[in-house]
């Protein structure tokens, strides 16, 4: 992977000495697809690639929620491992604007801001988990346990059963 492939992500991974490696998946003309679509193109489990949502919680602030790409985050559920009384989906034309990420490339790692963050419980089963690096056509794979170290996140329950 030459210099101009390196996402941002990357970068910050780099600097910061936490191992990855890289995994890059076709599209069209930076079209964001599905994590379900990112997950076999790569030739991965759902379980183990994870997708990232933001909510707008009732506080008013934002909060980020990693979750596998084939599950639904549960609302109730997200709130309160950020301790809101309630938390909804911003819309995608916002997420440029609040992460700095385009839909189809957002990443927990490199945000605008530091965000709460919660990875779903399940990510600890693996030695590492697959996410967006950053681009649309990139992903990370790293340990989850590195994950959480780099932003600050916690891991909680957080999709629909």
């Amino acid at each position: 992977m030459g210099k101009q492939d390196k996402t941002n992500v990357m970068r910050l991974l780099e600097a910061a000495g936490i191992p990855y490696i890289a995994h890059q998946y076709a599209h069209k003309h930076n079209e964001a697809v599905d994590g379900v679509t990112v997950a076999e193109s790569l030739g991965q489990p759902y379980a183990q690639v994870f997708k990232t949502l933001v909510t707008k919680c009732h506080s008013g602030e934002f909060a980020v929620f990693v979750i596998p790409v084939a599950e639904e985050l549960d609302l109730k559920a997200a709130a309160k491992a950020v301790n809101e009384k309630s938390a909804e989906m911003i819309p995608v034309k916002d997420l440029l604007k609040i992460t700095g990420y385009i839909r189809g490339g957002c990443s927990p790692i490199g945000m605008k801001k530091p965000f709460k963050t919660v990875l779903h419980d399940s990510a600890l089963h693996f030695g590492t988990i697959i996410f967006s690096g950053g681009k649309i056509g990139y992903q990370v794979e790293m340990s989850p346990n590195d994950l959480l170290t780099l932003i600050g996140a916690e891991t909680a329950s957080i999709i629909k059963s």
